[in-house]
């Protein structure tokens, strides 16, 4: 960030936000104790039990199958769930890469619906025009944190026999209507890559309320063996995709202290939610009140469409960090993605275009986010916050 202010002088945040990852105590003993147990695999299980137990337990799950990062666990559910090469998987365009190379990494492919203007989640009234004869499933995102519609999704998926799998990447113990997400439809992935909320470096987990597509999951996250089977009883073909007992012994002290965090974060969220309805030009994305429990792995708010004409986005976001504010621009859409369209017209054989007009213009001219991390910060921090933002937006 730019040492001095956009005006010449002092900036208005000089300390710095609070760092990430934060762990203690019960990370250093834990990963001793994996050491010295010299169970180190994902076949030597001693920690990854209790992990996932936990884990189910926090998203109101009967089954956890952990695996190496989110992608391959949504790679993972879209196979289990039957999705097969050439199948079209409905999806958001505003999300991050993972959620379509998560498809097309075995040849399924995205098709982008729209968000809505207010809360960037899945148009849910736009996906039933995009269902074809090759559409299998629909891939949600909890985008931000932010619960989405589950249920609504579900009975639309139902009445035409399609999966849904939920990309709840950002979502660790969100709700939706006292509903946790992750189980909500037919299978969840989550991850633990190093910004998430909970992190080990990497990994993931897959949550499901239906015991064969556990099973199914499961088997192909561990090179196609069955629970209960032989060690030499391969069933199906799969991937060596399991999670380390070193990266379970680390997320179980990472939950440990989630709770507290959650509310730091929720408090945080309020604070700047308030104070932005004082700064004419800015507006916090909207939370759906059904949204019982946001996990702002992001705090994400907009600059008014009426203003990106006179405020680029780009030079909104240099002077806010020349203010000591890590403010970031966020997302590109992935249906102007060049990899991801590349990718599908190899896959197809037809160069695809999709029209996502809000998405492309909340990436281009609206989203800001503030990270996870920052909303760790004290009521000053949030305060520091809103008073650079009230400045950048004055100077225009």
């Amino acid at each position: 960030m730019d040492k001095l202010a956009i005006d010449g002088g002092i900036p208005i945040r000089t300390e710095p936000f609070p760092t990430w990852p934060i762990f203690g105590e019960e990370e250093e003993k834990n990963i001793l104790e994996t050491l010295r147990s010299g169970k180190w695999g994902g076949t030597n299980r001693r920690c990854l039990p209790e992990l996932e137990n936990k884990f189910a337990a926090l998203h109101d799950a009967q089954y956890a199958i952990p695996v190496v990062n989110g992608t391959m666990g949504l790679t993972v559910a879209l196979q289990a769930a039957g999705v097969k090469p050439g199948d079209e998987v409905i999806m958001p365009p505003y999300t991050f890469i993972a959620t379509a190379t998560a498809a097309l990494l075995f040849g399924a492919i995205p098709v982008f619906v729209d968000v809505e203007e207010s809360t960037l989640m899945l148009d849910i009234d736009k996906v039933e025009s995009a269902i074809t004869a090759r559409t299998k499933a629909i891939l949600p995102v909890h985008i931000a944190g932010a619960a989405a519609d589950i249920p609504r999704l579900t009975d639309l998926a139902r009445k035409h026999g399609l999966a849904v799998i939920e990309d709840a990447a950002q979502a660790v113990g969100a709700e939706w209507e006292d509903r946790r997400v992750g189980a909500l439809g037919d299978l969840g992935s989550f991850s633990f890559q190093s910004g998430k909320n909970i992190t080990a470096g990497e990994g993931g987990m897959i949550l499901t309320n239906d015991k064969q597509l556990a099973e199914k999951a499961w088997s192909i996250a561990n090179v196609g063996r069955i629970p209960e089977g032989a060690w030499y009883q391969h069933e199906r073909i799969g991937w060596n995709l399991r999670m380390t007992e070193f990266q379970s012994a680390i997320l179980l002290g990472q939950l440990a202290r989630l709770e507290g965090q959650f509310e730091k974060r929720e408090r945080n969220a309020r604070i700047l939610n308030g104070n932005l309805k004082e700064i004419k030009g800015l507006v916090p994305v909207k939370r759906d009140p059904r949204v019982n429990r946001h996990a702002y792995h992001m705090y994400m708010f907009r600059i008014e469409k009426e203003r990106t004409e006179q405020i680029p986005k780009g030079d909104f976001i240099r002077k806010i960090n020349a203010e000591g504010v890590p403010v970031i621009a966020g997302y590109n859409s992935l249906n102007k993605n060049k990899a991801v369209l590349s990718e599908i017209e190899k896959w197809t054989g037809e160069a695809r275009t999709y029209e996502c007009p809000i998405s492309e213009r909340s990436s281009e001219s609206e989203i800001l986010w503030l990270s996870q991390s920052v909303l760790l910060g004290e009521d000053k921090d949030m305060h520091d916050i809103s008073d650079a933002l009230r400045k950048v937006m004055d100077s225009y």
